[in-house]
């Protein structure tokens, strides 16, 4: 530790009265009365999940497992968008006729910003926020790919959708490396109190959720 750092952290322990907890300790001691359990039942669930994601402005479209290609098409169709870059594990059936498909061999970030959109698989929805989290997974595909183009279509499954971020938190059997918790299209309103769209993602979201918990 450099001498500057340690003199800052000897200050901080004497502000503490001498006594500084290590990390575990800590957190260990950490008062958890908030809720870490959801009240709502499936569909009433899905439902809260849906009008957070119109409350942000993002589209959403409903299908069963059979019916997803052709839902991915429509979605596709509708925007208007051809280029578009696929993480190099997507499903084979998602890359649906119509569009010009880049999958992602290591695209450069030039090749990745030529896309009109990008189309990927997601890991968790949370109702509570409208958030959907990716993992990277190879059908997620890395950070850059749904920060980079304009338009995102994330294909979602109902299974996957929990009511709190406590319960997306106990999804995971130990912390990912990399998560992205997207709340809606990028947007930002620090400037002047202007909303403006796509600043640091996509401006466009629209999510595609899959029926397939019974």
């Amino acid at each position: 530790m450099t001498g500057s750092r340690q003199a800052v952290m000897d200050r901080i322990r004497a502000g503490l009265g001498g006594v500084v907890e290590d990390g575990a300790g800590r957190s260990a001691s950490l008062k958890r009365d908030y809720r870490q359990h959801g009240t709502l039942d499936a569909e009433k669930k899905i439902a809260l999940l849906i009008e957070r994601l119109h409350e942000y402005d993002a589209e959403v479209a409903e299908c069963a497992e059979p019916e997803l290609p052709a839902t991915i098409a429509a979605q596709i169709a509708r925007s208007g968008r051809r280029v578009l870059v696929a993480p190099s594990g997507l499903p084979a059936a998602w890359l649906v006729k119509g569009a010009d498909w880049r999958v992602d061999h290591e695209l450069t970030h030039a090749q990745i910003e030529e896309a009109e959109g990008v189309v990927t698989a997601s890991f968790c929805g949370v109702a509570d926020s409208g958030t959907i989290v990716l993992h990277h997974s190879p059908s997620e595909g890395r950070r850059v790919l749904t920060l980079l183009p304009d338009w995102h279509l994330c294909v979602l499954r109902t299974r996957d959708v929990v009511e709190t971020l406590p319960e997306y938190f106990a999804r995971c059997a130990e912390p990912p490396r990399l998560a992205t918790y997207i709340s809606g299209p990028s947007a930002t309103a620090d400037i002047e109190m202007t909303r403006i769209k796509g600043v640091h993602g996509p401006r466009f979201l629209s999510v595609v959720l899959v029926r397939d918990d019974g």
